[in-house]
């Protein structure tokens, strides 16, 4: 997994213009805080649910929170990021994503367990839109010097976030041998290097990056009619997205009468991007525009959702059952890579001067409401006892809308 990302680093850079320090170290960083984060995170479920003896409600309500509290305040940490720049705010994130873990790992109580997933959350809420709108300005710059696509560096940036999230889950299996904690203090340690790491290397003050006031912002963004549509559009993208944990583990168990192939097709998802990401966004760079690229992906997303619509009244099980399911996850994956790097790119082209994190908080925090609001609609149409094509029949719909919400270039 590290040497495809090397190599991806090397892929990504132009004969005569390579990647500078500072953008070579906040991708290493994306890499760096998946694989802390997803060490953990795909663990706590059971620990809430068995270890500790909470109900299924409340242990809904509390990842819900930890998502609030992360994707629903990235526009105030990229806020942060504008005022007092990208060094202060990732560093305060990583401290306060290590007292978090240190402090899950310790709480049995219902009340301490809220107050370290508050904790985790924000502190996401604060390094990452810093780190990505960081990326995105550099990316720009690198573009303009003549040394390729942004589109090509905010890719990378994914396939860095895909490695982690592929290498973290495999960390906290081992670890979890040991017990919950041992999980959650090494996901703090990895944080630690990460601060130690970024308080040497991160500089204090990069050029072209003055502090904005906070007041007048918000009010523009919400006048920027175009940057909403693009937020509208990528929070439909996601909904669609969501459907990997919603959707599909229903699909598998209905094939399997288990869930346990969902590993092995997340698994696919994630080595598809790492493998295949840079060459896909190269491909589209020389022959699609932005929004083209959107497009091509959301209708990959679409045929995604069509490929189980067809196959369900057939009601395949076992092996056979499971390959419209695998079909479903390439195609969501290659859209992703289309239109996930491309909706980072464009952001720059519409935010305003100077309020490149606030703007790339907002574009998380809107799509993040989106698909807090459709997930409820989603999961009840997929209860309601309707013929079994007609819920990925209107699911594909959602991608075919977001087309229709693209701001024009």
């Amino acid at each position: 997994m590290m040497t495809s990302l090397s190599l991806g680093l090397r892929k990504a850079q132009d004969r005569s213009h390579r990647l500078s320090p500072l953008l070579r170290l906040l991708i290493l960083t994306q890499l760096a805080f998946n694989i802390g984060f997803y060490a953990v995170l795909p663990f706590l479920s059971e620990h809430l649910g068995q270890a500790i003896g909470m109900a299924g409600w409340l242990v809904g309500f509390v990842l819900g929170l930890r998502t609030f509290s992360q994707q629903g305040l990235f526009v105030v940490g990229g806020a942060l990021a504008d005022r007092y720049g990208i060094r202060p705010v990732v560093l305060a994130g990583c401290v306060l994503r290590i007292a978090g873990f240190a402090w899950l790992g310790y709480a049995r109580e219902t009340w301490a367990v809220i107050g370290a997933v508050l904790l985790i959350g924000f502190a996401a809420a604060l390094f990452s839109p810093a780190v990505e709108s960081e990326v995105a300005r550099q990316a720009v710059l690198w573009e303009e010097s003549g040394g390729g696509s942004r589109t090509r560096v905010l890719a990378l940036l994914t396939v860095a976030g895909q490695a982690g999230a592929f290498v973290g889950p495999l960390l906290g299996a081992l670890l979890l041998s040991v017990d919950f904690r041992t999980v959650c203090l090494a996901g703090a340690g990895i944080f630690v290097l990460v601060l130690a790491g970024h308080a040497w290397l991160l500089p204090q003050h990069i050029p072209g990056r003055g502090g904005v006031r906070f007041r007048g912002g918000l009010g523009a963004l919400l006048r920027n009619r175009r940057f909403l549509a693009l937020c509208c559009a990528y929070g439909a993208y996601l909904l669609a997205y969501n459907q990997l944990y919603l959707a599909l583990p229903d699909e598998v168990e209905r094939a399997t009468g288990s869930q346990s192939a969902l590993a092995w097709l997340f698994a696919l998802s994630s080595l598809l991007v790492v493998a295949a990401q840079l060459p896909v966004t190269r491909w589209a760079g020389e022959r699609l525009a932005l929004r083209r690229s959107m497009v091509a992906g959301l209708l990959l997303i679409a045929a995604g959702f069509a490929v189980v619509a067809a196959a369900r009244p057939a009601d395949w099980t076992g092996t056979a059952g499971l390959l419209p399911a695998a079909g479903f996850v390439v195609l969501l994956t290659l859209g992703q890579m289309l239109v996930a790097p491309v909706a980072r790119a464009w952001v720059p082209d519409l935010a305003e001067e100077g309020r490149l994190g606030l703007y790339t908080g907002a574009l998380s925090s809107v799509s993040g409401l989106i698909v807090l609001l459709g997930s409820s609609a989603t999961g009840t149409l997929l209860d309601t006892g309707l013929p079994a094509a007609v819920p990925w029949l209107v699911l594909a719909a959602v991608p075919i809308a977001a087309i229709a919400l693209l701001p024009r270039r």
